[in-house]
């Protein structure tokens, strides 16, 4: 039996819905057998429902938060504290790349981090290099870089027709987190 090809697949863009899309790819690929897990290089210490969710579905779906927050306006000891985490999310991400034990593992966040110049874009490149050919690997954030496009195998541009926020209305429960 031929090995499975596993995909490099990227979620971008400035509209709703690229951590949505991923996670649901996940679903998908749990419900199958797969072992599915989400390093968020950017979320941390909120509880977003994903993380409820995930842990009812067991050992086969994990979702580890690794950042800080919002990384926007943030400068000095703050940002140094952000880039070593997002470091860190990488590191976490080859480790568990090689570990042969998942079979699709998301990289939530991780355009943004690059944007914002916690991870270099190369560092990331090698990691996309690395992969083992039959695991899937999802990369999630706006404002793709090219070269990330280019190494993908399937990219998804997301783009904002219209935002709740823009009438005034708040993040809300099970639709934002």
């Amino acid at each position: 039996m031929k090995e499975r090809d596993g995909l490099i697949i990227v979620n971008t863009g400035n509209g709703k819905g690229k951590t949505t899309a991923a996670l649901g790819l996940g679903m998908r690929a749990w419900g199958q057998g797969y072992k599915v897990l989400v390093l968020q290089f950017i979320k941390g210490n909120w509880k977003y429902g994903e993380l409820q969710a995930a842990e009812r579905m067991g050992a086969d779906f994990v979702i580890r938060q690794m950042g800080e927050g919002f990384v926007r306006n943030v400068k000095g000891d703050a940002l140094v504290d952000h880039k070593d985490a997002a470091e860190d999310a990488l590191c976490n991400a080859r480790i568990e790349m090689m570990s042969g034990k998942w079979d699709m593992i998301i990289l939530d966040e991780i355009n943004y981090a690059i944007k914002f110049g916690l991870v270099s874009v190369e560092a990331v490149l090698e990691l996309l290099e690395a992969k083992p050919q039959s695991q899937h690997l999802v990369l999630t954030g706006r404002d793709a870089r090219q070269e990330i496009i280019d190494k993908a195998d399937l990219v998804t541009e997301m783009r904002e027709i219209k935002h709740p926020y823009k009438k005034g209305i708040q993040a809300q429960k099970g639709i934002e987190f």
